[in-house]
């Protein structure tokens, strides 16, 4: 058995792409996209087509809009291939407006609704800052369900667990990154992988607690660099993982066991936590690391929403 086919065994694989067309080789449950993975897709000639049918349908519609029709337009198509559900992005530029967060993943379900996709089959990806998770509890409590993205620390998963958020995506390589940017000469790959991985150890530090106090929310960690870090968090809820991994995994038989378990998470002692606002606020100030790389992600998907926006006013 191949290590993707086993870590399918008890951990439910995700694709993280917006190039559809890889997905049939790999058969994950369910699929995530951005900004940035939209961007690069509609680059292909295989998905031109899709960015020109959005403009043309709804030509002379707020830019906004369209955008939209694009991205439920490719969420459609990834979900005739896949079983389980698609995660569609609210704009970044949105991150600290909450009712306006809320409008857009309203607006985003319904177009998938129009399109004869059941609420359930999508998932509303929205950025883990305060504003994001307080619009995530309204939408499901609406009966849309969520996906925080852009999280980077342990105050962020509890917020989202306080607001039964559906799922998370701790985002396990960037945190990987800033720690071995700052690090610099002093990192020891060897030392610091596995395990020792710091985004790893962040994404087991919330799957234990979310466990152990009978959290509902799915934990899926998110954003791998490489295939250690995966398997070092086998029997997470879930991992959303690229077609080069997805591929690096289906070509490699070694033996696979799961690392993390609800059972084991029961029997630790970790204590409760609650976050109100200034108390989220300020321990999100106290992370570094997860500080800027929260800014830095929503800096990022934000350029490329606007390099969106002008293939769409281009074509």
């Amino acid at each position: 058995m191949n290590q993707l086919d086993a870590l399918k065994q008890f951990t439910t694989v995700v694709a993280d792409t917006g190039d559809f067309k890889q997905l049939g080789a790999f058969k994950p449950q369910d699929a995530t996209t951005n900004p940035s993975l939209i961007l690069k897709a509609v680059q292909k000639p295989d998905y031109a087509p899709l960015l020109q049918a959005a403009v043309a349908q709804h030509r002379g519609q707020p830019l906004d809009v369209v955008m939209d029709h694009l991205l439920v337009r490719f969420g459609c198509a990834i979900l005739s291939l896949i079983p389980g559900r698609v995660s569609t992005e609210v704009d970044a530029r949105l991150s600290f407006d909450t009712a306006a967060t809320v409008a857009r993943g309203q607006r985003l379900i319904a177009l998938y609704q129009a399109q004869g996709i059941a609420a359930e089959r999508v998932l509303i990806k929205v950025a883990a800052t305060w504003e994001g998770i307080q619009a995530a509890a309204q939408l499901e409590r609406e009966g849309i369900h969520t996906n925080l993205t852009l999280l980077f620390s342990f105050c962020q998963a509890v917020a989202c667990g306080q607001a039964k958020v559906q799922l998370i995506s701790p985002f396990v390589g960037r945190i990987y990154d800033w720690y071995k940017k700052t690090a610099g000469a002093a990192w020891v790959e060897a030392d610091m992988a596995g395990a020792n991985d710091p985004g790893v150890k962040s994404v087991g530090q919330i799957y234990n607690y979310y466990k152990k106090h009978g959290i509902a929310t799915e934990v899926m960690g998110a954003s791998f660099r490489n295939v250690c870090q995966i398997t070092a968090l086998a029997g997470c809820d879930l991992l959303t993982i690229s077609p080069d991994l997805l591929a690096t995994l289906a070509a490699t038989n070694a033996p696979l066991a799961p690392c993390l378990s609800a059972s084991a998470a029961q029997t630790m002692d970790i204590a409760p936590v609650h976050f109100e606002e200034s108390s989220f606020r300020f321990a999100l100030n106290e992370d570094a690391m997860a500080t800027e790389k929260l800014a830095e992600g929503i800096r990022a998907f934000c350029v490329d929403a606007v390099k969106l926006e002008h293939l769409l006013l281009a074509a």
